[in-house]
């Protein structure tokens, strides 16, 4: 006896008792103990523990399902972890799959199969499985901290297994079976979780799968959905939520495939009352523990049975709210759409749909509702309708808030380029013949000078204030867009075209009169528009977006500060809608950083070598090289000259960097170049970056770009020389008046215009301007370069007038910085050859 394991049988039904002593009579390993009610056994557990215990549902006060919690709690001399084997009066196997899990049953069995008794206990002894009423969870999390973070926050209610990729979740999935599997998806990683998730519905179909994303797109939101996601959580989350979302996730499906069979059941026994009462005692409490709202309404659609998750939802007492109209608790417009699909669900027995509402609570707030309806077919009556409600406002209001960001720029809070291109596509579809509206396409002019020199946050705030003055100058039926960066904007419903253009002069003069101040600096702009007009014969969205381009850049072409109004007959049109079209391609490949740089050799007559080199930078479009006379002038028309000169500067270092080869290296600067304030401070960040000595940079600038900002010139010139760098003169001579000037500019080289150089062999005035910018530069202690030199007799002739320096294809074609290493090495290679021939 003594070898025998202690099984304990709960039960007050004889009969029962009977069936399970004789099902085990031939099976000699047990001793079994029987009790006829809960607190006789519990009594028994308090002082000894038993290796296995059977239990009816209703055993007394204390059901089988709460005295299988008592077993699980730890507190009785028995282990926490002794198998349990519930037997219900009635059974449905999803309902007893998923209350077994929440209650921590081991196994369910039915009064039909009492006979395969001793095969179940059989298979629940060889497992040896701890049990809990935890159910378990799959995390796949590569982020190890937000892993632990995690697990801290679901470990009470859920058993995780932690994995840090998706192969190895697959192959889990496979082997065992979790209530949900939680899968990180942040970073926009779309397509890994939409592979993941391919490969999971082969195994695991109605697997209840949440996601961890960080996005502000409701967009990506909404793709997860569609691939069949039950649920996501946004980043950052607490311990609340992530548990709500994984706990709701986890038994929602089980609850509603056991709802779906409780109103099979209901169907099956209808024509029993005693059948139908005897059901619904034993799912009774299973629907008291229910978070969603269990609804039956009669054919007047009028409340006829709750569950306490009502009164949880809307603050409605249960008997309050039976027999009254289920569509007076919610809004009108919502009680009229749950009224027609009422109405539509109960003309065909068995159907089934889902909306989602509001409904009104009882304090006078409205929540946001899943409202899933079925018909359910009774004997000689119409067919019932039951409900089933969960409370999602927590997700609609994320998906509101989601939509917001989706349609507004965080920045401004103006709509965005997204809703811009959906609303000028409305307008435009939707004018007639009597209806004509304008579109303002606008660009800030000299913003990015303070967004420069006085940083990102301080132009922040420019953009916001900007936003601000453009809201308040136009009406409230305006559409104010902000396209990006110092782009906006705006749709004027209704309007003729003076009307348009003088509020488009309005805007100008409002954000020209504002100033503003950071620190001691006083910063003023403007803003250039471009205007078209939207009419029945100009409604095309992409058109009139290009019209608008096209009138924006011929305002700023004019001066800036302006309105344009876009007009066929313009004769600048399709110059400028080239010009921009090749622009906006050479400004996205500065963005992308395409461009690469050559060095052409200069040659110094007194060292008899190669002294440095020109930088000379090309733009690779279309993987074709283009040169600057292909795209400078396209980049001046539209204003951004300086994004190729930060381009080229930061380029240069960095192979100045890398090639110790490129000893000395002149960059050409543009026009534009002493405007940006910001410009000192770039070289000098990239010279740091780089571990560059100033020494080997020489900046040139023409002469006429000096000439006409000279006093911003000579401030450059010495604050580059303070940090060591040199300074240089380009294609001098071309005015020649202006002589006078080179004295006042601190450069310390002037370079000779090749047009002068290219004849002079045979033009004797040429040679002589030569030979006098030589003398004059010499006078003024600085030296000179003559460029355009392509062959020995002009090379030669130079060195007798006693030019410095020589540039052009006679001493060296423009190469690639890699080119010149080659070359290098090679002259290395044949002097040591030359010196060990010597031995």
């Amino acid at each position: 006896m003594s070898n025998k394991l202690k099984l304990l049988v709960v039960t007050p039904d004889v009969k029962l008792s009977t069936q399970l002593v004789d099902a085990l009579k031939n099976v000699d390993v047990f001793d079994i103990e029987l009790k006829s009610n809960s607190l006789e056994a519990l009594d028994l557990l308090k002082k000894q523990s038993v290796k296995l215990i059977i239990t009816d549902l209703a055993i007394g006060e204390i059901d089988g399902w709460r005295f299988s919690r008592m077993v699980r709690s730890g507190l009785l001399a028995t282990a926490k972890n002794t198998p349990i084997v519930l037997i219900p009066p009635t059974y449905c196997e999803r309902i007893a799959e998923t209350t077994a899990r929440a209650y921590g049953i081991d196994a369910i069995l039915q009064h039909d199969n009492i006979s395969t008794l001793p095969h179940l206990l059989a298979n629940i002894l060889s497992e040896h499985m701890v049990k809990s009423s935890r159910l378990p969870l799959l995390l796949v999390e590569s982020n190890e901290e937000r892993a632990t973070q995690i697990r801290q926050d679901l470990e009470l209610g859920f058993a995780i297994t932690n994995i840090d990729n998706s192969a190895a979740a697959q192959t889990l999935i496979q082997q065992y079976k979790y209530a949900i599997v939680l899968i990180d998806a942040t970073h926009g990683s779309f397509e890994r979780v939409n592979n993941f998730l391919k490969q999971l519905r082969i195994h695991r179909p109605n697997q209840a799968v949440v996601t961890i994303i960080d996005s502000q797109d409701a967009n990506f939101a909404e793709k997860l959905l569609l691939l069949g996601v039950t649920d996501f959580i946004r980043l950052p989350f607490n311990h609340n939520i992530i548990n709500k979302v994984c706990e709701q996730a986890a038994r929602r499906e089980d609850f509603m495939v056991s709802y779906d069979e409780f109103a099979e059941k209901v169907e099956l026994l209808s024509k029993s009352q005693q059948g139908y009462k005897d059901l619904f005692s034993a799912h009774q409490r299973i629907l008291m523990h229910l978070n969603t709202a269990v609804i039956e309404i009669d054919a007047a659609y009028n409340i006829c049975f709750l569950n306490p998750a009502w009164e949880a939802l809307t603050g409605n007492g249960l008997q309050s709210s039976i027999g009254k109209p289920l569509t007076s608790f919610f809004p009108n417009k919502d009680a009229t759409k749950l009224n027609e699909l009422i109405s539509s669900i109960q003309m065909i027995p068995g159907s089934k749909d889902k909306v989602e509402l509001q409904i009104k609570h009882k304090h006078g707030h409205q929540i946001w509702i899943e409202c899933k309806l079925q018909s359910i077919k009774e004997a000689h009556v119409k067919s019932n309708i039951t409900l089933s409600i969960d409370n999602i406002d927590e997700r609609k209001q994320a998906e509101f808030s989601l939509q917001y960001l989706a349609h507004h720029d965080t920045l401004t809070n103006l709509h965005n380029r997204y809703f811009f291109d959906q609303q000028l596509n409305h307008f435009c579809k939707k004018t007639t013949d009597k209806q004509e509206h304008a579109l303002l396409y606008i660009d800030l002019d000299h913003f990015k000078i303070i967004n420069d020199s006085q940083g990102h946050q301080q132009g922040d705030k420019v953009l916001q204030k900007v936003a601000e003055l453009f809201e308040q100058c136009v009406s409230g039926d305006a559409l104010v867009c902000r396209l990006g960066g110092d782009e906006f904007a705006i749709i004027l419903e209704n309007i003729d075209l003076l009307d348009a253009h003088m509020i488009g002069e309005s805007l100008c003069q409002t954000i020209e009169s504002e100033s503003f101040r950071f620190g001691e600096q006083n910063f003023s702009i403007s803003c250039s528009i471009g205007l078209t007009q939207i009419n029945e014969n100009n409604c095309d969205a992409s058109e009139c977006l290009k019209q608008a381009d096209i009138a924006l850049y011929v305002a700023k072409s004019r001066g800036r500060n302006i309105v344009h109004c876009y007009s066929e007959s313009d004769a600048n049109t399709k110059q400028m809608l080239s010009g921009i079209t090749w622009a906006h391609t050479i400004k996205e490949a500065l963005k992308a950083k395409c461009l690469t740089m050559h060095f052409q050799p200069i040659w110094c007559y007194k060292e008899q070598k190669i002294s440095y080199y020109e930088a000379l930078v090309r733009l690779i479009v279309n993987d074709e090289i283009i040169y600057p006379n292909q795209f400078i002038p396209s980049l001046e028309l539209v204003t951004d000259i300086d994004l190729l000169d930060q381009n080229v500067i930061e380029k240069t270092i960095a192979l100045l960097g890398e090639y110790p080869e490129l000893n000395r290296v002149a960059i050409n600067l543009s026009p534009q170049a002493f405007n940006n304030t910001s410009l000192l401070n770039i070289i000098v960040v990239n010279l740091k970056q780089y571990n560059v000595n100033p020494d080997r940079l020489t900046f040139e600038i023409t002469e006429s770009a000096s000439i006409s900002n000279l006093i911003a010139t000579t401030t450059m010139i010495t604050q580059l020389q303070k940090i060591g760098c040199q300074f240089s003169i380009d294609d001098f001579g071309t005015g020649f008046s202006t002589f006078s000037y080179l004295k006042q500019l601190p450069a310390n080289q002037v370079k000779i215009d090749g047009s002068f150089v290219k004849d002079m062999t045979q033009d004797s005035i040429d040679k002589a301007l030569v030979n006098a910018i030589k003398d004059i530069s010499h006078s003024l202690g600085k030296t000179c370069v003559a460029e355009y030199v392509e062959d020995k007799e002009t090379f030669e002739l130079l060195r007798e007038i006693g030019v410095d320096y020589a540039q052009g294809y006679y001493v060296g074609k423009p190469v690639s910085a890699s080119e010149i290493r080659k070359q290098k090495t090679f002259q290395r290679t044949q002097s040591l050859n030359k010196f060990y021939k010597l031995f």
